[in-house]
């Protein structure tokens, strides 16, 4: 499809983009093991069971896709759809093979049915194009007002489906794929397209049976490719209206809401915007997104709340319990950042976008490999003593994390829409074929695992572009960057861009440094509860203890306030202890016991080695004595030292919260306190 109109910049096809040697490509190559291994005929089991087909012997693959499951069908979507992106990506033709292959037994399945239509059969579909695994009741039933568990989420099925068949065509080039996921968007335009708005809105309202998934974006992707009318008309029957009308109103209505359920409504809006320009669509995902990032998501990117349900508005700490961050959450999320950045470029979806992969995501596939599972996680809890729990063969966070293990290319590399400017938003080991400039770029980097934070991007072919680089969000020790060994003066602000435009030649080498360093995260709700990250890494607590750590770490900051002379490297990579416990990074996939979040524990005022005898007590507004204090550092000398304790000891001596004596003792006990640089 050609890019809309409304996009600033646009992405690369996933066949330009080569990933290189690193921890992405080790897990992603575990799942493409698994889809090469795992047999098509146990995904097709039950399409063909319910077209009357011979199944060929095969069993279907359990969890969720039972011979009598009410989800069943939709892991088949995501396993084709995780073939379509596998073939992109590597040009590997067994890929291909296998999701051709699907795709004509699907079209047999589509074909069975349509045969049934006017006849008397029961499993008959009310109109050709139909294809599903299970009869057409669930549909009707939700029409009627059913609820979960009696029928559960057809069209969420509906989608998965429809989605595995246009990835098929993207991505693996199989015109028969589109062909009939176009006959579903007839099926579907002839289910909805009568319905008056206030039982769409009554459906949709209804928890898990009405969760569409990206019905929307599927139907409007059939408009884009057709022009026929009638499935952009679908894709709005599934405007969500109550959620719809309180996002376009900026109106955070999200706490209790099931957060997987509405996700992806919203990416379905923006691809309406995309088709027809209306503002309120782009508004309501715009707006809806504000609210998640990052008002309800965790260290790692994960969603807070409680099981698959959102938490309320800025609430962190008191979300943290078994059950949490879904990982689908997460996968969705990563679609509607992706989307909003190709209208706006504004890098503050990129910066959710590596906070979420180089977290939860590489966290998500076990490391080992399976020929029968594809050994991904579900929740992703964030408890004290959490255990990481892997399978999920025929689940939805199995579904579709087969797809983002399969796909971490299509997000390091934009262009603008006009061809002009390059954007690097990820550092990944990789190679870009941008074949309409005659250029390739080439990033060599140990990224997430080489502390050093350095890439280098090599340039082969000739011309004039602007090459924008992504500041991460974490670089607190500066971001440099040096253009054939000569360093640039870049203003280069965390969170932002930085921008090399010149005539660019073979062998042009841009080196770049962003220097891990280590950095509290506290909770919105609660500061005294923080999580360690390293770079873009988060580091967990090596705990099964379920009661929270508790860890003292001002005592040990020196003037810079580097917190690796509190939390020190033990020598292994990405390694470091503190309080007598092992921090490492979250990425290491296993089921030990880990802390993602931890408790403060400053009982006292003390600097260095000097001792107050004054409780280091919070304020109003959570944080304490010395957050507040070491939160103006870092300092050149200890006179900054003893100017911001005299700042934040004057401001709590005016409210009452100290008295004049003990103002006294601080700045005299912060002017007598040694700490080193």
């Amino acid at each position: 499809m050609p890019a809309p109109s409304s996009w600033v910049v646009k992405p690369f096809d996933n066949t330009r983009v080569r990933l290189d040697s690193s921890l992405f490509t080790d897990n992603r190559d575990r799942v493409l093991n698994f889809l090469r291994a795992y047999p098509a005929d146990r995904m097709l089991a039950v399409f063909r069971t319910n077209a009357g087909l011979d199944t060929r012997g095969a069993q279907p693959p359990g969890g969720w896709e039972t011979a009598d499951g009410n989800l069943r069908g939709h892991y088949a979507g995501h396993f084709l759809s995780a073939l379509g992106l596998a073939y992109a990506g590597t040009g590997d033709s067994a890929f291909k093979e296998k999701a051709d292959y699907m795709v004509t037994a699907l079209g047999e399945c589509q074909d069975a049915l349509a045969a049934l239509v006017g006849t008397d059969d029961p499993g008959a579909p009310s109109h050709v194009g139909y294809l599903a695994a299970y009869p057409e009741t669930q549909f009707i039933l939700l029409e009627q007002y059913a609820t979960y568990p009696k029928i559960w989420a057809p069209w969420y099925t509906c989608h998965m489906i429809m989605r595995g068949l246009l990835d098929a065509h993207q991505h693996a080039g199989n015109e028969q794929a589109l062909g009939i996921a176009l006959g579903m968007g007839d099926w579907a335009y002839s289910r909805l397209g009568h319905l008056p708005r206030t039982q769409l809105d009554r459906m949709w309202k209804i928890y898990i049976a009405g969760e569409y998934n990206a019905m929307p974006v599927v139907m409007a992707d059939l408009y884009a490719l057709t022009g026929d009318e009638k499935y952009l008309t679908t894709a709005k029957c599934f405007d969500n209206t109550y959620l719809f009308e309180a996002a376009v109103a900026n109106k955070d209505t999200l706490d209790g809401e099931h957060a997987n359920q509405h996700i992806p409504q919203y990416q379905g809006y923006l691809e309406i915007y995309e088709q027809t320009g209306e503002q309120q669509y782009f508004t309501a995902a715009q707006n809806f997104w504000d609210m998640v990032v990052p008002h309800r998501t965790y260290v790692d990117g994960g969603m807070a709340g409680s099981g698959e349900i959102f938490g309320a508005r800025d609430v962190i700490a008191r979300t943290i319990q078994q059950s949490n961050a879904e990982t689908c959450c997460v996968y969705n999320m990563l679609k509607l950042s992706r989307s909003l950045f190709f209208h706006t470029a504004d890098p503050k979806y990129m910066q959710y976008y590596e906070r979420a992969l180089y977290g939860q995501i590489l966290a998500s596939r076990r490391n080992t490999s399976s020929d029968t599972n594809p050994l991904l996680t579900y929740f992703v809890p964030v408890n004290p003593g959490a255990h990481r729990s892997y399978g999920n063969l025929g689940t939805c966070c199995g579904g579709t994390g087969l797809e983002t293990h399969a796909k971490f290319q299509d997000s390091v590399y934009f262009s603008s829409a006009d061809g002009s400017t390059l954007y690097v938003n990820l550092y990944l080991p990789s190679a870009l074929d941008w074949r309409e400039r005659g250029l390739t770029i080439t990033q060599s980097t140990g990224y997430p695992t080489d502390p050093s934070g350095t890439s280098t991007l090599t340039v082969t072919g000739e011309g004039h572009f602007d090459l924008r680089l992504r500041v991460p969000y974490w670089a607190e020790r500066g971001f440099t960057v040096r253009l054939n060994g000569v360093r640039q003066q870049v203003r280069a602000m965390p969170g932002a861009y930085v921008s090399l435009s010149r005539q660019w030649r073979t062998g042009d080498k841009v080196e770049i440094a962003a220097p891990f360093t280590l950095r509290v995260e506290r909770a919105l709700d609660d500061p005294a509860t923080q999580a360690v990250a390293y770079g873009p890494v988060p580091l967990v607590i090596r705990s099964s203890e379920t009661a929270y750590q508790n860890l003292t770490l001002y005592r040990d900051y020196p003037l810079s306030r580097d917190l690796s002379r509190a939390i020190r490297p033990t020598g292994e990579p990405m390694t470091f202890t503190t309080n007598g416990l092992t921090l490492v990074p979250f990425y290491i996939d296993n089921t030990d016991g880990y802390h993602m979040y931890f408790k403060r524990a400053e009982p006292e005022i003390v600097f260095g080695d000097t001792a107050t005898g004054i409780e280091n007590r919070p304020g109003a507004d959570g944080l304490t004595f010395l957050d507040e204090v070491w939160d103006q550092g870092p300092f050149e000398n200890s006179g900054g030292l003893v100017r911001a304790v005299t700042k934040v000891a004057d401001a709590r001596t005016e409210s009452g919260e100290l008295t004049a004596r003990r103002r006294s003792t601080l700045i005299e006990a912060a002017a007598r306190a040694h700490l080193p640089a």
